[in-house]
């Protein structure tokens, strides 16, 4: 057994201080980067030994140098690397230096990033081992030519999508044929972009249908189990916002036959390690494989919360040769959990980014809330990382007791300074439909006439504070007085601190 005393977290945020809580509690020394761009963040103070790389400038960011991570490891005699998600998680030259280089990366193996990472082959895979797939492309598409043909034999509507990445860039809905050839070049050109690959294939587009993913842990053993699934139909521009897991579209019957499906595909690329095998399920109760990510997820808590066993542990356990413990038989889901991702952008205009310095930051953690985050208060949100801040996780014994402690937790949660998803995810929990578990990947869209919750008196209250903004002279703590000018602006949080003086 390869024995891990070190790990090198190439990564930043919430997921390097996640990984950093359960490897020291292995037992396990953690190395953290620290980055030009954020040289006091908050996930340092995690790690047990810091390495510099503002020392040194270069054109390549911190966290997609593979030369340099290379070299800081062997520097500094680590064991292993983990790479979180985003950034080299998934890129296969970098699991490939790792073990050129003798060093333990805590992913699967090479081969299988590269063939799940590549639509086209994870899709010959799923075919090869009978796993159901949409009518589609048997590979890339050759040219708007070859997309038009392909269209009019499957039918409109279509879709096109990136062969290498994911993330919901490089995907494009095509409804008539009409619109084929520039939907082609639009999801050939953002792919070129964002993955330095311009191959896309095509796949029957299915209407109002869920996202539903199988979390899978695999041994060099030649054991494979899955730990249930995850709804993640709640995305706006194919990107996530709120999972849950179980998911109520489920029957014990169905769990088995995708989870089975899910173990296929593991197989068939002779996968190590965590990943996520993800499928779509029609109206009807049909399931179709998308994509397997090879990598830990974001919304890994919900299937923590609900099976008991810590995942990153397991990616430690597995990386150094351990064998599962864990049967199928032994997987109970117990529960219900749901994942709301905390994400610095306005809603209100679209989901944008919103950028600036966390003022005030207040939440409640307990037993049946988890609050993952890798800011503090002082935070700045710059646009050089991804928007998201936190992931707020709630337990229930049920799905409504999940949602009721879910509302109670977000009602609690501040974050002051910002624009968030706080409102918006309060909106999604008190909706009807989404109570009722009538959801899909097109509720936003459809579903949703107010993509905010507003809170009973909530206009009202927000004339009063900008009354007061606007006219009232307040004693501040030095007992000196202010004059607030019009269009200065006062946050609620301290203009309730300062009305204690009147």
């Amino acid at each position: 057994m390869k024995k891990i005393n070190s790990i090198l977290i190439a990564n930043r945020g919430e997921i390097a201080i996640r990984i950093s809580e359960t490897a020291r509690k292995m037992g396990i020394k953690t190395f953290g980067i620290k980055t030009s761009k954020e040289p006091g963040a908050y996930y340092l103070q995690f790690m047990d030994e810091i390495i510099d790389f503002t020392e040194q400038i270069s054109e390549i960011p911190e966290f997609l140098d593979i030369d340099r991570i290379i070299y800081a490891v062997k520097e500094h005699n680590i064991d292993s690397v983990h790479p979180g998600y985003g950034y080299l998680a998934e890129n296969p030259y970098f699991a490939q230096k790792c073990k050129d280089e003798k060093i333990i990366f805590i992913g699967p193996s090479p081969d299988s990033i590269y063939k799940l990472g590549n639509k086209t082959i994870a899709k010959q895979l799923a075919s090869s081992h009978k796993v159901p797939l949409l009518e589609g492309s048997n590979g890339n598409i050759r040219n708007p030519k070859h997309a038009k043909q392909l269209a009019n034999k499957i039918g409109y509507p279509v879709i096109l999508k990136a062969a290498s990445g994911g993330g919901g860039r490089g995907m494009r809905i095509v409804e008539k044929e009409e619109d084929i050839e520039k939907m082609f070049r639009m999801a050939q050109n953002e792919a070129e972009k964002a993955f330095a690959d311009p191959s896309v294939f095509m796949e029957k587009y299915v209407r109002n249908p869920r996202h539903i993913e199988f979390q899978i842990l695999a041994d060099h053993h030649g054991n494979i189990i899955h730990l249930g699934e995850r709804e993640c139909s709640i995305q706006r521009k194919h990107q996530k916002l709120i999972e849950e897991s179980p998911s109520i579209a489920l029957s014990a019957e169905l769990r088995q036959k995708m989870g089975e499906s899910a173990i296929n595909i593991a197989k068939a690329s002779n996968y190590r390690n965590a990943g996520t095998v993800e499928f779509l399920l029609d109206e009807t109760g049909n399931y179709y494989f998308m994509e397997m990510n090879t990598r830990i997820q974001v919304e890994h808590p919900v299937t923590e919360m609900v099976t008991g066993f810590d995942l990153v542990e397991w990616q430690i356990k597995i990386a150094q040769d351990e064998k599962l413990d864990i049967k199928q038989k032994d997987v109970k889901l117990k529960g219900w959990a749901i994942e709301c991702r905390i994400n610095a952008e306005d809603v209100q205009s679209g989901f944008t980014p919103n950028l600036g310095t966390i003022e005030k930051l207040s939440y409640s953690k307990g037993k049946n809330c988890r609050f993952d985050t890798g800011i503090t208060e002082g935070s700045n949100v710059t646009p050089n990382f991804d928007s998201m801040l936190a992931k707020l996780i709630c337990y229930g014994e049920n799905r409504e007791k999940a949602i009721a402690s879910t509302l109670s937790a977000l009602n609690k949660l501040q974050i002051q300074g910002i624009k968030t998803t706080i409102p918006f995810c309060k909106a999604v929990l008190n909706h009807p439909k989404f109570k009722s578990g009538d959801i899909s990947t097109s509720f936003i869209a459809k579903d949703m006439d107010q993509l905010y919750h507003q809170e009973k008196d909530e206009e009202m209250i927000a004339a009063f504070w900008a009354a007061l903004n606007y006219n009232v002279e307040l004693e501040t703590e030095d007992k000196t007085y202010v004059d607030y000018e019009k269009g200065k602006s006062m946050t609620p949080w301290l203009m309730n601190k300062r009305l204690k003086s009147l």
